[in-house]
């Protein structure tokens, strides 16, 4: 199975709702995938064991797998489009 990490500053309140947001459009479309939320620093140490990662961090460090942006799926503007992207990378 997939696994996506959702990552924000704290990782507690809005990586939470990006993450439940994804899981819930992903449950809908009925793609199995995990979809967990770390904070921003917790990435590094587990960027290993993830297919994709969604930040809400803006100009944080990036990696070398597939990146979402998660502030996309918090205002609602251009999440469509981005959710497209990710169901792509999962496939």
């Amino acid at each position: 199975m997939k696994k996506i990490v959702v990552a924000c500053g704290s990782g507690v309140a809005t990586s939470q709702t990006v993450a439940s947001k994804i899981n819930s459009m992903l449950e809908d479309e009925g793609i199995r995938a995990t979809v967990e939320a770390v904070d921003i620093k917790s990435l590094e140490s587990i960027i290993d064991q993830v297919d994709v990662y969604v930040t809400i961090v803006p100009g944080s460090q990036t990696y070398d797998k597939p990146m979402i942006n998660g502030i996309k799926f918090l205002t609602g503007m251009g999440m469509a489009e981005e959710f497209e992207k990710l169901k792509e990378l999962l496939k």
